[in-house]
């Protein structure tokens, strides 16, 4: 019985934790985080690169390559936040296994 008590008390710290998580997440401080100007990146980084005047050839190359930059990036983000997430896991698992001991 004591130990089915330690579980779900467990189990009831995770989902707060989880709660204040997601609301971290989704939660906006004020007012003018939420109408705040969306900056791009991309478009800044191509207008820098392509001044004066460019051939319609140039300038899609540049824009490709950039997106290409861009995508790169965002592919590497993901790739961290999943390790991170993996080795939560295996964290997680080694916590569980050290209990069941």
């Amino acid at each position: 019985a004591m130990q089915l008590m330690k579980k779900r008390e467990k189990a009831q710290q995770e989902i707060e934790l989880r709660k204040k998580k997601i609301e971290e997440d989704l939660k906006i401080d004020n007012i003018e985080n939420k109408f705040a100007t969306h900056y791009d990146a991309v478009e800044q980084q191509l207008k820098s690169s392509t001044i004066g005047l460019v051939t319609l050839d140039e300038m899609k190359a540049k824009q490709e390559h950039i997106v290409r930059e861009r995508e790169k990036k965002l592919a590497q983000k993901k790739a961290e936040k999943e390790k991170e997430r993996q080795k939560e896991i295996e964290a997680k698992q080694a916590q569980k296994n050290k209990q069941k001991r």
